[in-house]
């Protein structure tokens, strides 16, 4: 078997990104059927609505993260994960629902959008540690980059698929495909052999927050990972809303198109977590050299002074079109 796909040798893991890659397709789908839903059918393309629903989605994050990741040391992480794939799958299924039956107001995806946060909030800890226990130490690295690899698969067919789904079936049929995709991964880790995984010892006390927060102080080399996910996520990390009011407002294109460009922004990505599980090990000269390309690094060279030595690409003269 190639390096880049060693991981999937265990049976578990195997099992596991099976059931992941369809529900990550699905994820994706739900994500633009979502948006369109708020766009084109609640709101007079209203980017403040487009906008509150990606904020509910993401502040449980920020609010519960050293919790979240207390609860996945604490308790079994594959009940932990069965319990929230149940609750976003039933959430997804109802906001389908109300879509199916006309009855739904913008308000019920306020809501949903928030409780599927708070449910992504505690899953997502859960989700990332539990690679640990159905690989061994030196397969982990290429098992974390095949997950983003999962990921980045599912928003590369997902966004296209839903375009074309809503432009034929409507937005509900999108919504509903996301809702059963979940059933995958609950199938995937049912269908597990419990005994070839490997559980950490749970962790206990009242000071775990306090000595993550100690550990992660003591590191550098995390701290600068931590740095750089921070600065891509608040800057780079916006194109859900840009994207959706781009083809809607900017360009004028239906749901097909919109669900088109989601697509082929994914392709850098995907190609990037592949190259990433080739290596056995990760290297943080990686993480801090593409740092250039981010998008956030091309927002503050556009509006960067240009100079007679050199002329940033992205400059305001330089080129009277936005970057990518």
């Amino acid at each position: 078997m190639s390096p880049t796909f060693a991981s999937l040798a265990v049976r578990n893991y195997r099992i596991f990104a099976s059931g992941s890659v369809v529900s990550n397709v699905g994820t994706w789908m739900g994500r633009v059927g979502q948006d369109w839903l708020v766009l084109t059918q609640l709101t007079d393309h209203s980017a403040s609505a487009l906008g509150i629903v990606t904020g509910l989605q993401f502040l449980p994050f920020l609010l519960m993260a050293p919790v979240t990741g207390m609860i996945a040391d604490r308790f079994s992480k594959r009940h932990i994960l069965m319990t929230t794939q149940s609750f976003l799958g039933l959430s997804a299924l109802a906001l389908a629902a109300l879509t199916l039956t006309g009855h739904v107001e913008l308000w019920h995806v306020y809501l949903i959008a928030l409780l599927q946060g708070v449910a992504t909030a505690v899953d997502n800890p859960a989700r990332q540690s539990f690679v640990s226990e159905m690989v061994s130490k030196d397969r982990l690295a290429n098992a974390v980059a095949l997950n983003s690899a999962s990921f980045n698969a599912g928003r590369l067919v997902g966004p296209g698929l839903a375009g074309l789904v809503i432009a034929a079936l409507g937005t509900g049929w999108a919504l509903l495909v996301n809702g059963l995709s979940f059933g995958f991964v609950l199938a995937s880790l049912l269908a597990m052999r419990v005994r070839d995984l490997t559980p950490a010892p749970r962790a206990r006390g009242e000071r775990q927050i306090r000595q993550g927060l100690a550990y992660v102080r003591s590191r550098p080399d995390v701290l600068l990972v931590l740095a750089l996910v921070f600065v891509l996520g608040t800057f780079g990390m916006n194109f859900q809303i840009t994207t959706a009011l781009m083809a809607t407002q900017e360009f004028h294109e239906g749901p097909t198109e919109y669900g088109m460009l989601g697509s082929i922004m994914a392709i850098g990505s995907l190609a990037g977590a592949l190259l990433a599980a080739r290596r056995k090990t990760p290297r943080l000269r990686c993480c801090s050299s593409r740092w250039p390309a981010s998008p956030s690094r091309r927002l503050s060279a556009r509006w960067r002074p240009p100079t007679r030595c050199s002329r940033s690409p992205w400059s305001p003269s330089a080129s009277p079109r936005s970057p990518p």
